[in-house]
């Protein structure tokens, strides 16, 4: 027993880097200003908790317009390059010192994006991710307002960790995750914009849509970052209203898909939690989980049907 506490306080004492995660949940209104003015101040009271990286949910800007297929809502989106949002938090971040991933609807010529720019502690634009995986339903009609992400799955060199940023969608995906983690992601974040089923009141996506990305982090030995909103939101289309409730529960899961901090399905939240990367580190390759990995076996994942790519 002595020994094993020995290694366990050795273990211990391996760790070093530690970063302050935060994922922030709030309802959203048809107001930009007044959305980007409640991001702002989530950031701070995030920021005051000790936060270093700061996730804020996905399309915050506004009221998830996706609802329904309208032409005006093509107005919402902006070029990448001096998006005013986007400046605003390059001088939050600066201000406090913290990384804020920034959720928008590009415009680029002809094309549009569900995308986001990651600033780093300086308020230096890192670089962008665009929403590779595009749903269409009922309710969630993304098809017509955005096109696939052509900039592939990244990782950005923060000031306090390697980060992996996907969006939404791209949370059901376990490739996702594992090129992200392959790419030496420390932390996944996830902004997100899900409720319920416009098609069916009876169906609750909310606990299969949180054991998934618990399973990434499980799988991969990472911390993972869940930011949802909250509220009802009506958006009129050609055929009546239609309705969302979001269920927000956003949260954070550790290294085993271990939930660490959540919020509820309708009160405001500023999620934090502490993690320690390089005792994280060891951990994720002490467990063998990548040193084991069969790249040459996998070649099926590049096939749509399943056949052997071979044949």
């Amino acid at each position: 027993e002595r020994e094993r506490e020995r290694e366990r306080e050795g273990f211990e004492g391996m760790g070093g880097r530690r970063v302050v995660v935060s994922a922030l949940q709030f309802a959203c209104t048809d107001d930009v200003s007044s959305n980007v003015a409640t991001a702002e101040r989530l950031v701070r009271a995030a920021h005051c908790k000790g936060a270093n990286i700061i996730l804020i949910q996905e399309l915050f800007e506004g009221y998830y317009f996706c609802q329904a297929q309208r032409e005006d809502f093509f107005q919402w989106a902006k070029p990448y390059k001096e998006h005013p949002t986007i400046l605003r938090m390059q001088k939050l971040a600066k201000e406090l010192g913290v990384v804020i991933p920034v959720s928008f609807f590009e415009e680029a010529n002809n094309a549009h994006y569900n995308s986001i720019a990651i600033i780093d502690a300086d308020g230096t634009d890192l670089g962008l991710y665009r929403k590779s995986h595009i749903p269409d339903g009922p309710g969630y009609q993304e098809k017509f307002y955005f096109n696939p992400g052509d900039t592939g799955f990244k990782v950005f060199q923060t000031k306090f960790a390697k980060i992996g940023v996907a969006i939404c969608w791209d949370q059901w995906f376990p490739e996702v995750a594992r090129a992200m983690a392959l790419q030496g992601a420390e932390i996944l974040l996830y902004p997100t914009a899900i409720g319920s089923e416009p098609q069916d009141d009876g169906l609750d996506s909310r606990d299969h849509w949180r054991r998934v990305m618990q399973g990434h982090a499980g799988a991969n030995l990472v911390p993972l970052v869940a930011s949802n909103r909250i509220g009802k939101e009506i958006i009129q289309t050609e055929h009546g209203n239609s309705e969302i409730s979001f269920y927000g529960n956003s949260f954070i899961a550790g290294p085993t898909g271990e939930i660490v901090a959540t919020a509820d399905d309708k009160k405001e939240a500023v999620l934090v939690a502490e993690f320690d990367l390089d005792k994280i580190k060891s951990k994720r390759h002490s467990w063998g989980v990548f040193r084991d990995r069969r790249p040459d076996l996998y070649k099926v994942l590049l096939t749509l049907d399943g056949s052997n790519p071979s044949l």
